[in-house]
């Protein structure tokens, strides 16, 4: 099955989008990493008010298969959660770009969201 690389969204190669509304990036996971995973049944997810690097864990999300780290793919402080994918973690399956988002941040430097991959990138990267 081919996976959905949507064209209004930055990918880091670790498999988190993004989707940058002035300031606020809004990370999730990829229609490729949820396939990948299979069934989400648990995610963890960061403290509002912290503090995450580029690169740095942040949170965490488990499926039947394995549990794995997601990454920020961006600077800056977690703004607000997604308490709907704690409460059914499915969602990360069924909607990855919409209501299975993981977090909001307000992006440290917004011009680092334009350095990340793009659609085409990314695509070619999963082979998509």
């Amino acid at each position: 099955m081919s996976s959905q690389v949507p064209a209004d969204l930055r990918y880091a190669k670790s498999h988190e989008w993004v989707r940058l509304e002035g300031d606020v990036a809004t990370i999730g996971i990829t229609d490729h990493a949820q396939h990948e995973l299979t069934d989400v049944v648990f995610v963890e997810l960061p403290a509002v008010g912290r503090s995450v690097a580029a690169g740095e864990a942040c949170a965490v999300v488990e499926s039947v298969k394995t549990a794995s780290d997601i990454y920020s793919p961006v600077a800056g402080e977690v703004i607000a959660v997604n308490a709907a994918v704690g409460d059914n973690p499915a969602l990360v399956n069924t909607a990855p770009y919409g209501a299975g988002f993981f977090f909001k941040l307000k992006v440290s430097d917004p011009a680092a969201v334009a350095a990340l991959l793009s659609p085409e990138a990314y695509s070619a990267q999963v082979g998509a």
